[in-house]
């Protein structure tokens, strides 16, 4: 087998998605000690020590205990070389999450189990599902009080209308909990709390039917419930269908506590196994072989001034197939040109090391002079692959920003730019209004707090905002069109994007079909044209 071929071979890419505080953040620090790339674990909310998350690098996450940013993390573990994309749970971030889901194979679902589905998870499992991609869920926190975890199951089956197969079953929960039982090995896992911290947990051999074993581990009445379970579990599930998992028609479904460290390695070692190596993707109606060995990848994210050690712009990409060189010449499709990727690094959140190779799954870090977008593609000399681009969601939240200081103009037009790029905010501008005002549009309201902190600590400029009344946005479709000739009601706007599209942005649906009525012909679009509908 061919260097190519294994090192694709044992690459696993995925995402971790989640409601806020289900515990995705924890869960991946404790995947980032196992494999050893990390010696202690942060704490997320910051409450009992300074620590922090690693994959929570942005100060702004730090001070608000949330993920705000998609992280990267890259680290190896029994043979696997594993690319984590830890995403934002909080609504008000989806967009980045969605981008980050561009670039995985599969997901795993972090879900509270005193909550259960909550209205994040059901947004970002509806993403998943868009895409076909494979969803491993983990439901967490039983050291806490819990929901009934057949009620668990059969909301997510409901809900989501795919099926769930336990990997393991809870034994009690809150202060009752006593561990795992796994149904494959048919042993139990017993929880004791010495093991929140790194070291490993060996599972106790016991078969179900050994009675006076499992009282001693988890007494009478406890073995008594768990056996009922698990004959239960046993008749009612199908057998496990390792192809319904890899076309996201089944969820293995494993509980634990990522808190203390309880479950957390075996779901790692049965998740690597089950989950696939880097899958193809289509490009202009092309399958592309991951094991092909001609390199071509896709940006999926950029983001500015992630340290500030290196105040640059780094644009992230998703190898998606044959092996990448350092200092080889490639093709940007969209830019229409060759360079070389100099100092392409891998990434662990903030952190950076240079890397001469990287090979299809990995997501690498390269420094971008300001001539990528997000869904831009990259490959080899003379090829003819490009990757659908990248849709992005409709703002719901539009407010007027000026900057505060007539001096900082250029740091204000710069940074706004900048954050632009990134797909954290869109820009628009009133026609011959001039660069010093701009109207911001956001998917969530705590993209405005976001951009107003990077404003002030990245370029050391202080904004101004005015919240406006507009809630919907359309492009305007007949290019030939003078919007000056429009009849448009007080509560529509007419702007333009950095494009120099024309659009229309309204306080309800109501304005759209009143203007719509008002001049025969006009054309709205819910996309640009060249998005797709999410």
């Amino acid at each position: 087998m061919s260097d190519l071929s294994t090192e694709i071979k044992r690459r696993r890419t995925f995402a971790i998605i989640s409601h806020p505080d289900a515990g995705k953040t924890t869960l991946t620090e404790k995947f980032l000690l196992y494999g050893g790339a990390i010696q202690s674990a942060g704490s997320v909310k910051g409450k009992a020590s300074d620590k922090h998350a690693v994959s929570d690098w942005m100060e702004l996450e730090k001070q608000r205990g949330i993920s705000i940013t998609s992280s990267v993390l890259q680290f190896e573990y029994d043979g696997y070389c594993i690319n984590i994309l830890d995403t934002p749970g909080h609504q008000d971030f989806s967009e980045d999450t969605y981008r980050t889901l561009m670039a995985a194979d599969s997901a795993v679902m972090v879900i509270d189990a005193a909550k259960g589905i909550e209205p994040q998870t059901r947004k970002l499992f509806k993403v998943c599902r868009m895409r076909n991609i494979p969803i491993f869920t983990f439901i967490n926190k039983l050291d806490r009080e819990a929901r009934d975890p057949f009620d668990l199951l059969d909301e997510l089956e409901r809900e989501f209308g795919i099926g769930t197969y336990p990997m393991n079953w809870p034994i009690g929960c809150g202060q009752k909990f006593k561990g795992v039982y796994d149904r494959e090995a048919r042993s139990v896992l017993s929880f004791d709390e010495f093991y929140r911290g790194r070291e490993r947990i060996h599972g106790i051999d016991c078969d179900i039917t050994d009675t006076e074993k499992l009282d001693s581990l988890i007494g009478e009445n406890m073995r008594r419930d768990l056996c009922e379970q698990i004959e239960l579990l046993d008749g009612a599930s199908s057998d496990f269908d390792l192809e319904a998992v890899r076309e996201g028609r089944l969820s293995p479904v494993f509980f634990g506590s990522a808190l203390n460290n309880f479950g957390i390695e075996p779901f790692l070692i049965q998740f690597l196994k089950l989950t696939s190596s880097p899958l193809p993707r289509i490009a202009g109606g092309e399958t592309i072989d991951p094991f092909d060995d001609k390199f071509s990848a896709f940006v999926f994210k950029i983001q500015a001034n992630m340290n500030k050690a290196h105040r640059d712009r780094i644009a992230f990409m998703r190898i998606s197939s044959g092996k990448f060189e350092r200092g080889k010449e490639y093709f940007h499709v969209q830019g229409g040109k060759s360079f070389r990727l100099s100092q392409p690094q891998q990434m662990m959140a903030s952190e950076r090391e240079v890397i001469d190779e990287a090979y299809a799954g990995d997501i690498i870090g390269v420094f971008d002079p300001g001539i990528f977008s997000i869904g831009d593609t990259v490959c080899e000399k003379g090829s003819k692959i490009k990757f659908a681009g990248i849709p992005t969601f409709a703002p719901e939240h539009f407010a007027m920003v000026e900057q505060v200081d007539s001096m900082k103009r250029k740091q204000f037009a710069k940074g706004m730019n900048q954050i632009a790029q990134e797909g954290a905010i869109q820009i628009f501008f009133e026609p011959n209004s001039g660069l010093e005002r701009v109207i911001v549009g956001v998917v969530g309201v705590l993209q405005f707090e976001v951009l107003e902190y990077r404003l002030k600590n990245e370029y050391g400029c202080d904004l101004r905002r005015s919240n406006m009344n507009y809630s919907q946005i359309r492009w305007i479709k007949n290019k030939e069109l003078d919007p000056k000739n429009l009849k448009l009601s007080h509560d529509t706007k007419w702007v333009q994007d950095f494009r120099g599209n024309n659009l229309l942005i309204f306080t309800s649906e109501w304005s759209i079909r009143w203007v719509l009525e008002d001049n025969p012909g006009l054309e709205l679009l819910e996309f640009n044209q060249d998005d797709s509908e999410v």
